[in-house]
């Protein structure tokens, strides 16, 4: 989770919300990822999406069922399906997002039964770090602002 509180910092400096990803398989660091929404204008370039992306690639296969994701905010509902889909096996968050969610929160598609793949979710790991780290970005945007 240090990791991926570095990743997230990584964002911040490039204007991004500091979130970062880091997905382990077996004891090593396959993918490490920020957010680069703003750095690519695109909506879909989420830490988790990325890091989830490295690792497929990197392992040569999509399903990622071996692998454990560490993210330092709840993943939204886009990329709770791209976990779901990718079948991670586990998914540790820091910060837990009260409006957007979707591993407990607002929702929670990780226990959903109607879905193909329930990943273990640990939540709460490094939450202060991970909190700090995104307040202090919005309190500096709303005096830029």
């Amino acid at each position: 989770m240090r990791q991926a509180l570095s990743e997230a910092q990584r964002a911040q400096a490039h204007g991004d919300v500091p979130v970062g990803a880091v997905v382990v398989h077996g004891d090593k660091v396959i993918a490490a990822a920020c957010n680069e929404r703003e750095l690519r204008n695109d909506p879909t370039a989420h830490a988790e999406v990325l890091a989830l992306r490295a690792a497929a690639e990197r392992l040569g296969r999509w399903r990622l069922e071996d692998c454990t994701l560490f993210v330092t905010l709840e993943p939204c509902a886009m990329c709770a399906g791209a976990i779901v889909n990718a079948r991670v096996g586990t998914v540790v968050y820091g910060a837990a997002d009260l409006k957007a969610g979707a591993f407990g929160s607002l929702y929670n598609l990780a226990a959903d039964p109607r879905l193909n793949h329930e990943p273990t979710v640990r939540h709460g790991v490094l939450a202060a770090e991970s909190s700090e780290l995104l307040q202090q970005f919005f309190a500096d945007k709303r005096v830029d602002a």
